[in-house]
């Protein structure tokens, strides 16, 4: 089943957005290093271009995404009319000081007290935006969570030099048309959790990151051979990370969402090393897959979690236990 998820306020936050760019000089857009091209809104894309205006890509979360990746998609990038690109950690002080300079850049007519930069934060949910905000304004002004969805209007604060900045909600975008892409935000907590289940978004992110080449991070973050990693399905992993981490109710019942949440933490918080689940080989080949409509491996994956839950169901009537629900 593919990840759609455009909540009702996403509707007014377009509008919105289009109406402030007409007041902005440079655009902003925040990545997810981690999913550089999977976590670009090809909704705020087409707004931004049909106002010709400059924007300067931020790779966030640097710090968790393989540095060498990294450094390859900011080349990619750049390679686009009207683009430059940064990658940065917003909660690191230095690395928030390239921003403005590297937004000036792109617009060096707006640099004078009777013409001072516009600019404007966009990005999908749960990038780092408000972060951002928060470091470059030096004060805690936006909520920050780490749910998808946290900022809700569109704001515009003043930075020092008079110059100004907007602030966005998180917005996806209505159709998610490559269906890897929607499993993988959903693993970078991108999307909203009642749009998910996590059984199925671990399986598709252990997939990738065997194909990826980063089985040896798993192999080594649970005590596993990495043969296993390498040679195995996905479920069959999960269900060894289960056993390592005692994920495994009464009766000998593997608990596969709390198996799946520990990974999928795992992952977030950095503990399987610095990882990029795309690259732009990678990506170009996803695209040809979505283009031809093979979608194969989304389908077993989804095949299999729901034979997951059947079994677990079947287990529960006849023994009263199984996997706790949430």
């Amino acid at each position: 089943m593919a990840i759609q998820w455009f909540p009702g306020h996403m509707h007014a936050t377009r509008k919105r957005l289009q109406e402030a760019l007409a007041e902005v000089d440079v655009v902003i857009e925040v990545l997810d290093a981690r999913i550089p091209a999977a976590s670009r809104n090809p909704l705020l894309e087409t707004l931004r271009r049909s106002r010709q205006k400059p924007c300067l890509k931020l790779l966030n979360k640097s710090d968790l995404a393989d540095p060498e990746r990294t450094e390859r998609w900011r080349a990619a990038l750049q390679q686009e009319a009207g683009v430059a690109t940064l990658a940065l950690c917003a909660h690191q002080p230095a690395d928030v000081r390239q921003v403005i300079p590297a937004a000036q850049s792109l617009a060096p007519h707006r640099n004078h007290p009777t013409k001072p930069l516009r600019m404007m934060i966009v990005g999908i949910p749960n990038v780092g935006k408000s972060t951002l905000l928060n470091a470059l304004l030096k004060r805690k002004a936006a909520k920050v969570g780490d749910e998808p969805a946290v900022t809700k209007a569109v704001q515009r604060y003043h930075l020092d030099g008079l110059r100004t900045i907007f602030d966005t909600p998180g917005m996806m975008w209505p159709k998610i048309e490559i269906e890897h892409d929607g499993w993988m935000l959903a693993a970078c907590h991108a999307i909203g959790r009642n749009a998910v289940r996590e059984e199925e978004v671990t399986l598709a992110l252990i997939t990738t990151l065997q194909e990826e080449g980063y089985a040896e991070r798993i192999a080594k973050r649970y005590g596993l051979p990495e043969t296993l990693i390498t040679a195995s399905h996905p479920e069959a992993i999960l269900e060894a990370i289960a056993e390592r981490r005692g994920c495994v109710a009464r009766g000998g019942v593997i608990d596969w969402e709390r198996a799946a949440l520990v990974f999928l933490q795992d992952f977030r918080d950095g503990r399987l090393g610095r990882v990029t689940l795309e690259t732009p080989e990678s990506r170009t080949l996803r695209i040809a897959r979505a283009t031809t409509g093979d979608k194969s491996d989304m389908i077993e994956t989804a095949s299999r979690c729901d034979e997951h839950h059947d079994a677990e169901s079947e287990t529960t009537d006849k023994t009263g236990s199984g996997a706790p629900k949430r």
